[in-house]
């Protein structure tokens, strides 16, 4: 059976390498060496060095995980998608996304609203956009359309509008149409919607008093 022949911790991380019968053979956090009780002398059989390196990637998959949702919400195909291009087993990583959405940090509803509220605020699009992004964040299309089906693609063409108005109330009306029409169809609005958004937005800039000459 091997022997565990030295462990040599690696600089500045919180791991160590394990050496059997005079070779590296893996390396372990230093909490699961000092748990499993591990010193140089000891046998390890092959069965009990894979069983230590499975526990091991379950801890780096269930830490990766609270470190990536602690620097702001995921999707739970977001967060799959990050630990697997660490080098994380399937295994190990369903185990840690499972484990995150028992204690409540991982819930795809709870993100597509979050998603949906934040976008709102700071560059509104339609509920036809809003799904699109959503799914292309792994947001199942039942989820998603829970998510959206508050938004009234009226209500945010208008204020995105609003994001466009300094910049275009000098134009003529056919420029102003032309370009604030181009600006909330990339938004994803109907024609209609921006239609009636842009004729709003010009009584609203004739009311003010700016009216530019047509």
């Amino acid at each position: 059976m091997p022997r565990i022949t030295a462990i040599e911790r690696r600089r500045f991380k919180r791991r160590a390498d394990i050496w059997l019968d005079g070779e590296r053979a893996f390396s372990l956090s230093l909490e699961l060496i000092a748990a499993s009780g591990l010193t140089p002398g000891r046998e390890l059989s092959a069965a009990e060095a894979s069983e230590l390196r499975e526990m091991d990637e379950r801890q780096q998959a269930m830490e990766g995980a609270l470190h990536l949702l602690s620097r702001g919400p995921r999707s739970e195909r977001e967060l799959r998608l990050r630990l697997r291009r660490r080098g994380l087993g399937r295994p190990a990583v369903d185990a840690a996304v499972e484990r995150v959405r028992e204690l409540g940090y991982l819930d795809d509803g709870d993100f597509a609203r979050a998603y949906v509220e934040t976008r709102q605020a700071t560059a509104p699009r339609s509920r036809r956009h809003l799904a699109f992004e959503l799914g292309r964040r792994g947001i199942s299309k039942e989820v998603a359309a829970g998510a959206v089906e508050d938004v009234s693609d009226e209500d945010a063409a208008y204020q995105a509008a609003q994001q466009r108005l300094r910049a275009l109330r000098n134009l003529d009306r056919r420029a102003f149409e032309r370009r604030l029409g181009t600006f909330l169809t990339s938004r994803g609005f109907s024609y209609g919607v921006a239609r009636a958004v842009i004729d709003r937005c010009w009584q609203d800039i004739s009311a003010a008093g700016a009216e530019p000459e047509v």
